[in-house]
């Protein structure tokens, strides 16, 4: 079943541990996917110095400014294309990333094996039959650790456990 647009109304640091063990699905063409997510991260708006949004509104997360619901879709390194849930109200920059599902650790990984790129940049995930999240009722224990990659973010920022991963 699909995720309740509800759900997405959550701030990023509530809604990323709620993601763990939820399905991410991918439709192409007569095929649809459904890979376990295992791994997350939250971004927690224009004070987190993590966050895209930290210097305010551009052209390229104009994306985390949307309602939660929104898929947030960015090149990173100029190779790999990431997805990140957009979470919280319209206006205040929110999103989890999503780091793995089952065979596919690393945010790099999962989106090249289910054909995620920046075409599916701020599409509602609520309505999309392209790309959406579902509840299969699985829950998966987790645990949190510190963010990865964000060495240019303030200290505090850096030490946040906002990372979750399912023991597994």
């Amino acid at each position: 079943m699909r995720i309740h647009p509800s759900l997405f109304k959550l701030p990023a640091d509530q809604l990323a541990p709620l993601l763990i063990g939820k399905l991410l699905c991918r439709r192409i063409e007569n095929e649809t996917l459904r890979l376990r997510i295992v791994e997350t991260e939250c971004y927690l708006g224009e004070a987190d110095s993590a966050c895209h949004a930290h210097r305010g509104t551009t052209p390229r997360n104009a994306p985390l400014y949307l309602r939660g619901g929104y898929s947030y879709v960015y090149l990173c390194y100029g190779i790999h294309n990431l997805l990140n849930v957009v979470s919280g109200p319209e206006g205040h920059p929110e999103a989890v990333l999503i780091r793995g599902v089952e065979g596919y650790i690393g945010p790099g990984r999962l989106t090249k094996a289910m054909q995620i790129d920046r075409a599916l940049n701020a599409i509602d995930l609520t309505a999309s039959d392209k790309l959406w999240l579902e509840d299969d009722g699985v829950t998966l224990p987790f645990r949190t650790g510190p963010r990865v990659g964000i060495d240019y973010a303030d200290p505090v920022d850096r030490e946040r456990p906002w990372r979750f991963i399912a023991d597994q």
